[in-house]
């Protein structure tokens, strides 16, 4: 148990990050739950429908988040009941949670690159000799980085990007600003930028000082575009994930307690 005594932040549901929560429970840590942005619709379902009624004329779908694949599936099955019209159009995620969503829901994608990041899937696509990459669709989150869509274009494609969901603030859990307010949780975990930015303006709100929360806490970041936001915020990260995906987080956050031992000296 090698977190036994320690307490850990997630800035998520514990439904989003179950495969974070779970693991840093079963290692002994104390999972401190506080979400500071909550999933809503898009303020205009028009560009997704359009989308969907012209699925035949995509050469690919690209899902860059486990988010981005449920809100677009579930407006799919309500105009189609099912994914026939899916068949013929070649899927690609970004990531391995973006991935086991799409399995989950019988898409499996064609390409997950081993690069758990835009870029790593934009050479994935430049790789391919074969295929067509004529219409490309981008179901996501309405703030999002461009550099896939940007990347796609200057490749010769026809990039459609529709906004399937939208991050709000949320109001933050009073028992858990309290226990930053005492400097009392041993771990930060950030895993996006976008989150990284709510869980600060959320204890600025409550009267905090965020430079004083950060600093009471180690900062565990999933990945470089994590730390390169919290760089830019002005903060760094104590510790990062090996790749981009919670199971690399959870490992980060052990390996601050219990590092591997060092190698024995031979006699």
């Amino acid at each position: 148990m090698p977190l036994a005594g320690r307490s850990v932040l997630v800035t998520r549901t514990r439904e989003q990050a179950n495969s974070l929560v779970d693991p840093l429970e079963a290692l002994g840590a104390e999972v401190l739950t506080m979400p500071v942005l909550q999933i809503v619709d898009p303020d205009d379902w028009g560009p997704v429908d359009a989308a969907i009624a012209a699925i035949g004329t995509y050469d690919w779908i690209v899902f860059t988040s486990a988010n981005g694949v449920e809100r677009f599936l579930r407006r799919f099955r309500e105009i189609h009941g099912n994914y026939d019209l899916l068949e013929s159009t070649c899927t690609a995620a970004v990531g391995s949670a973006t991935a086991h969503r799409m399995r989950s829901e019988g898409i499996p994608p064609a390409i997950v690159p081993q690069d758990y990041r835009a870029e790593g899937l934009i050479a994935a696509f430049e790789e391919l000799e074969d295929e067509s990459l004529d219409r490309i669709l981008v179901p996501r989150a309405e703030e999002a980085r461009e550099v896939l869509p940007e990347a796609l274009r200057s490749m010769g494609c026809s990039v459609d990007v529709v906004v399937v969901y939208r991050t709000v603030p949320s109001e933050p859990d009073p028992a858990v600003l309290k226990r930053l307010r005492a400097g009392s949780i041993d771990v930060g975990t950030f895993t996006s930028g976008a989150f990284t930015n709510a869980f600060l303006d959320a204890v600025s709100s409550a009267g905090l000082d965020p430079h004083e929360v950060m600093e009471n806490m180690v900062t565990a970041s999933i990945g470089p575009i994590t730390s390169e936001a919290l760089h830019k915020l002005g903060y760094k990260a104590d510790v990062q994930a090996g790749e981009s995906t919670m199971g690399a987080l959870v490992d980060a956050v052990v390996s601050v307690y219990a590092p591997p031992p060092d190698i024995a000296e031979e006699d």
